[in-house]
Parts: C-alpha cells; sequence; structure tokens
C-alpha cells in the first residue's frame, strides 16, 4: 500500500512545527515500512506571528490534500476534526522524523 505523509518540521530532522505554524511540509512516500523523501511544500500558516503573513486553513488543507496522513507537534481538536473530514489523519508527535514515519502502520 502507498501512503503519503506531510511532516511539519521546520529543520528537516524533527517533527517540531504544530500544525497551523508550520511554514512548511516535507512530503514523504511510504510503501512496505520504506519511505522516500518527495518535496517540501511551503505553506503560509493559518496561526501566525508579526512576523508571517497569516494563511488561510483551507489553503493549508489544500496544500496536504493529496496525503493520508499529517504529523506535526501539536494540533487543536477543532483541526483534528477538520482534517478528518478530508480523509487526511493528524498525529501529534514531537520526535525524529525517522521515528514518526515508522509508527505509521501500513
Amino acid at each position: 500500500m502507498n501512503v503519503k505523509v506531510a511532516v511539519a518540521s521546520s529543520d528537516g530532522k524533527v517533527i517540531n512545527s504544530h500544525f497551523g505554524r508550520a511554514t512548511q511540509f516535507l512530503i514523504f512516500q511510504l510503501k512496505d515500512k520504506e519511505y522516500n523523501f518527495i518535496e517540501i511544500r511551503k505553506n503560509k500558516p493559518s496561526c501566525s506571528n508579526l512576523d508571517n503573513p497569516k494563511g488561510n486553513v483551507e489553503d493549508t488543507i489544500a496544500l496536504i490534500f493529496d496525503c493520508d496522513y499529517v504529523l506535526c507537534s501539536q494540533i487543536g481538536e477543532g483541526m483534528l476534526n477538520r482534517l478528518s473530514q478530508t480523509g487526511i489523519r493528524a498525529i501529534a508527535i514531537r520526535d525524529w522524523i525517522d521515528n514518526g514515519l515508522k509508527k505509521i502502520s501500513l
């Protein structure tokens, strides 16, 4: 089974970004317990600070629409439900990206 995963990470090593504050998502393809990096997708966070222009939740969902999972350090209950409605399963985890990807059961 092929599974696509979006990972909210600021450094490409650790799952360390809150879903609503993620400025980028690293996209991975999982198949037969192996994973491959595909691309980085830049995002305008929907929860922003003064340094970043505020984006739109719907734009973020559209950015990762083709993913089955999203891994992030934190996510609100409302956003969990919204993603679930679109078929994306969100997992809040703070860990190395490799470890987080290994926890997804295929």
